[in-house]
């Protein structure tokens, strides 16, 4: 890590760079690399990489925060992967939680959070708990779709015991204390008479078993912590911040429950001249003077590559020309947006003697009748003195 370069630098900002700082420079500088103007540049497509590298982790809040901490240690997927880890994100297992209020709060909140009072079977299957992780992809990945496979550390049932928690060879025994209930009872003479509760076995907590001999990969858990390879498919059209669900890839259930859901938010990289505007897609078109006013065969960028485009005699600055069906497609439909040019007509600079004489003569040469705007405000101006 120590060959890579400070990513507030690779950006040209400084580390207290608000979010729109940050997403401004990137714009700018893989505009400024992007593989398209300097084909076969190894050296251009290397900073390109390196600006998107450095923007996937700077416009990510968590990333970023463990950047700022840590340096590039702080966002390598293997960083703090012993102590449960960053990796590929970060798993909330409720019914865990609803285990640790019960043993504290003698079973009035059950396997899940705020139960009634009455309590639930611990050895009942339970549902594994969801994963949240996040992948950032192109623009154009957004656009099309695409595969991508995240490292993810999340809870996988131990391979030694099968998730039993007992060595190899051995199985749970049941509780001597409770006699395999779980439960323990006690009677309290009071005024109002012989009270009697009931608490979880201080032995087994409530589970009604014991592991005598542990097994010694989870710790008689039956279940560790581990990174797993999870591919996913990313579908066309997709948008910024939505969030993908793999059903079953999450953290696995409790006594054979089932397995939780990977929730992945997708984050998508901003485009070094396309600008998205739900399925359309906004391009500025610079244009000369002259095609404006001719007419002209210019080439404009599209997703799907080049494309030769026709510009009509007479096109205004602040025109929008839309072409059908090269936008964004709808996602998990049919259709596709359209791309939208934004007419920019150049005027040029540091004309020659030559070249401002022969603009006079054409200025000159021009009747009134060719600019509509220009006599419409002289005639709404004389009308307004009259």
């Amino acid at each position: 890590m120590a060959d890579k370069r400070d990513y507030y630098e690779v950006l040209g900002v400084s580390k207290g760079a608000s979010d729109d700082e940050i997403k401004k420079a990137y714009r700018k500088m893989a505009k400024e690399y992007h593989p398209d103007l300097h084909p076969g540049d190894k050296v251009a497509e290397a900073k390109f990489k390196e600006v998107g590298e450095a923007y996937e982790v700077l416009s990510d809040a968590q990333k970023k925060s463990r950047y700022d901490q840590f340096g590039h240690a702080g966002v390598d997927p293997n960083f703090g992967a012993g102590a449960g880890g960053w990796g590929g994100g970060v798993d909330v297992d409720f019914g865990d939680i609803g285990d640790i209020f019960s043993s504290i709060f003698g079973g009035g909140f059950g396997g899940g959070f705020g139960g009634t009072g009455r309590r639930q079977n611990p050895n009942a299957p339970r549902q594994g708990g969801d994963v949240a992780a996040q992948v950032v992809i192109s623009f154009e990945e957004a656009a099309k779709g695409c595969k991508k496979k995240l490292s993810v550390h999340k809870i996988v049932l131990c391979s030694d015991c099968g998730g039993s928690g007992a060595q190899k060879g051995t199985s749970p025994v049941s509780c001597p204390q409770c006699g395999g209930t779980g439960q323990v009872s006690r009677q309290q003479r009071t005024p109002f008479g012989v009270m009697q509760t009931q608490s979880p076995c201080p032995r087994c907590q409530g589970k009604g078993r014991i592991i005598e001999s542990p097994c010694p990969s989870c710790g008689g858990q039956g279940r560790v912590r581990q990174a797993e390879q999870v591919g996913i498919n990313i579908p066309a059209g997709i948008a910024d911040g939505q969030v993908i669900t793999v059903p079953g890839r999450g953290n696995a259930g409790v006594n054979g429950g089932p397995a939780g859901d990977l929730q992945v938010q997708v984050s998508v990289r901003p485009h070094p001249v396309f600008e998205r505007d739900g399925f359309n897609i906004w391009y500025e078109l610079p244009i000369t003077y002259a095609q404006a006013a001719l007419g002209a065969e210019v080439e404009i960028p599209t997703l799907d590559g080049k494309m030769e485009y026709s510009i009509k005699e007479g096109t205004q600055p602040g025109d929008i020309l839309r072409v059908k069906g090269k936008g964004i497609p709808y996602i998990n439909g049919r259709g596709t947006g359209d791309l939208l040019l934004k007419i920019v007509v150049e005027v040029p600079k540091n004309l020659s003697k030559e070249q401002k004489k022969i603009l006079q003569e054409f200025e000159a040469a021009t009747g009134d009748k060719q600019y509509q705007k220009h006599k419409s405000f002289f005639d709404k101006l004389k009308k307004g003195f009259n």
